[in-house]
């Protein structure tokens, strides 16, 4: 056994805009409240991430009495938390579910903001998105937009050791996690079984294959050349998951409903 902190806590209202950084964080059996609950899509339904979109980035999300959306050049939008519109069939990887339609202004913004033709939906709560039951052991852990897991956990340490090898150290927003820990070495998380405290139980499932997401400077919606993606490759590449790994995806065990908060101590339960 051991101890780790919660060091800081992330959403992402929208998939593949710009994080939001909490003090707290109310779980829900798909993950950190609002977190990837609104997805941009092309007009036929496909999801859009920074890989092809990189201003992306430059979109902030605020979740208040609306979700308020802001970008250089533009005014606010703001779109009603609970969304009732037209259903879309959406594509996100190889699932396909329903979307809420977010209206004729939502797209007409989103298409301005990113010079392309494009739209905003809402994850349809009626419906269940699953992650793959090969990694989570035949337990059914619910998603809304996100790649496939509800939870992504970096330890500080991995990027610290990370950014002793690269020419320019990079924030912790390039990697997108929603769980930062520290008081562990670097790159334990990929030892860890499980994590649990405050009736919070988190099993660590898959690790995270990396993207050319990684590269781009996320306050400029800039791709800055092939880092970190040249280093991790040099010692972090997996042959078997054909991709460089950093952080680890989780699922929920117990605690659908508890919070979350910066400073929590978390019990380690290493791998046998």
């Amino acid at each position: 056994m051991g101890t780790a902190r919660i060091a800081s806590l992330h959403c992402y209202p929208v998939k593949s805009a710009a994080g939001v950084d909490l003090e707290r964080a109310q779980l829900t059996p798909a993950g950190i409240a609002t977190d990837r609950e609104w997805m941009v899509v092309t007009p036929a339904g496909r999801f859009l991430t920074q890989r092809e979109l990189p201003r992306l980035a430059l979109i902030r999300p605020a979740v208040t009495d609306d979700l308020v959306l802001t970008a250089p050049g533009l005014p606010a939008l703001h779109v009603p938390l609970q969304l009732d519109g037209p259903r879309l069939p959406v594509v996100v990887w190889k699932d396909s579910c329903p979307g809420i339609d977010a209206g004729n202004d939502a797209a007409a913004w989103l298409t301005r903001c990113l010079e392309r033709e494009c739209r905003l939906v809402r994850f349809d709560p009626s419906h269940r998105r699953l992650s793959s039951l090969d990694w989570t052991g035949g337990r059914e852990a619910e998603n809304r937009f996100s790649d496939g897991y509800p939870l992504l956990v970096i330890g500080r340490a991995s990027l610290e050791d990370l950014n002793g090898r690269l020419p320019k150290a990079l924030p912790m927003n390039r990697f997108r996690p929603n769980l930062v820990i520290e008081g562990l070495g670097a790159f334990d998380e990929d030892r860890i079984d499980e994590l649990s405290g405050d009736g919070v139980r988190l099993r660590l499932v898959k690790p995270c294959t990396r993207c050319k997401i990684t590269t781009t400077e996320q306050s400029t919606g800039e791709p800055e050349g092939d880092e970190p993606l040249r280093t991790l490759k040099s010692f972090r590449f997996d042959p078997t998951l054909k991709g460089v790994l950093f952080g680890q995806n989780a699922i929920i065990l117990e605690g659908c409903d508890a919070t979350l908060h910066v400073g929590q101590a978390l019990e380690v339960r290493w791998k046998p």
